[in-house]
């Protein structure tokens, strides 16, 4: 068998296992939504479908299936049906490049854990994360709803406002670095060098962009209470409905993917080189870090949603322009001082 083969049927088993594990943890992470508000508001939340409701997300999956998609008269139906198909492909595309784990032994082959290793991986995510937007904006303008077009609208806006204050945030980590490879970041963090000790106002930054990327509470603006409708996805039913819940989940596990690689080591398991382990045991520790992290970060985007009320938008759009920009240059500028003084 050729080397070709070889190296695709690798990353073909990588993708279908990343994609697996995802979608299974996007699954999951709603039904961890509704059990952790369900504890912070003393109710029970789902806990009938299975041990503990842990079957809650296939029942689920299957209404959503059986449901009838209701397509409004006078919509654009061609772009109506892309526009999920757009959000949950642009979200699952995103973990392409980041890097799960250092590398795995299997007989004489070293697999590295990362299904695209590029070195723009960052490039790639901000481009991606960029992308995102045609899918909220062309589903309210689809819909013929005047309310969902107002909700795409200002989804969008929000997500290209806090797009910048992200950037500036990566610019600075970058600066550090001197690559856009994410492996190479989370190289750079071994032992307890994490970035978010060196970084601390660009982890802030980061992590409150990356709630409003995700359109999370406190800055879920599409869904206005005060229209009584639910934003961009008003006029959606059926899988298309799902698509874009999945694509919203899938969003905060991909953030927080990001998160642990650029400011919390990534994979990186402190001293755990001199441990003296075995190779393979050494992987798997690992990737369970790194999984460890991911979770308690989507746990901690949960826990926001359901403490934290929501901003009126003009407060959304003062704080993206007024306070992160601001705060993203000065904390470049300062950076690059920093950097050129050190060198």
């Amino acid at each position: 068998m050729s080397e070709f083969i070889i190296e695709l049927l690798i990353t073909l088993s990588k993708i279908s296992v990343v994609l697996a594990v995802l979608l299974t943890g996007v699954a999951y992470s709603v039904y961890a939504e509704r059990r952790v508000s369900a504890f912070i508001q003393n109710r029970y939340g789902p806990n009938r479908v299975g041990p503990q409701g842990l079957l809650q997300p296939l029942v689920d999956v299957i209404k959503l299936l059986l449901k009838e998609d209701i397509v409004p008269a006078n919509a654009n139906k061609f772009i109506h049906s892309l526009a999920p198909v757009i959000s949950i492909i642009v979200s699952l595309s995103t973990f392409a490049v980041i890097p799960f784990g250092d590398t795995i032994t299997i007989g004489d082959r070293v697999i590295k854990l990362q299904i695209a290793d590029v070195n723009i991986g960052v490039l790639y995510f901000l481009a991606l994360t960029s992308l995102g937007v045609y899918g909220v904006t062309l589903s309210g303008w689809s819909s013929n709803n005047k309310y969902s077009l107002l909700g795409g609208l200002r989804s969008s806006a929000q997500m290209i406002s806090y797009e910048l204050s992200m950037g500036l945030a990566i610019i600075a980590v970058i600066l550090m670095n001197g690559s856009l490879e994410l492996d190479t970041m989370v190289s750079n963090q071994a032992g307890w060098k994490w970035n978010i000790f060196l970084q601390p106002l660009g982890f802030i930054i980061f992590l409150t962009s990356a709630f409003a990327e995700t359109n999370r509470t406190p800055f879920d603006l599409p869904e206005a209470e005060q229209e009584l409708v639910g934003g961009y996805h008003t006029e959606y039913s059926s899988m298309k409905f799902a698509l874009f819940f999945l694509a919203e989940y899938a969003n905060v596990i991909i953030s927080s993917a990001m998160i642990t690689t650029i400011y919390l080591g990534g994979w990186q398991f402190p001293y755990l080189q001199d441990f003296g382990l075995p190779p393979m045991l050494v992987s798997i520790i690992q990737i369970l870090t790194f999984v460890i992290k991911v979770v308690a970060l989507v746990f901690f985007f949960i826990w926001v949603r359901w403490t934290i009320p929501r901003f009126r938008y003009d407060q959304l759009m003062n704080l993206g322009w007024k306070v992160m920009l601001p705060l993203g240059i000065a904390n470049l500028i300062v950076t690059a001082v920093v950097l050129l003084l050190i060198k």
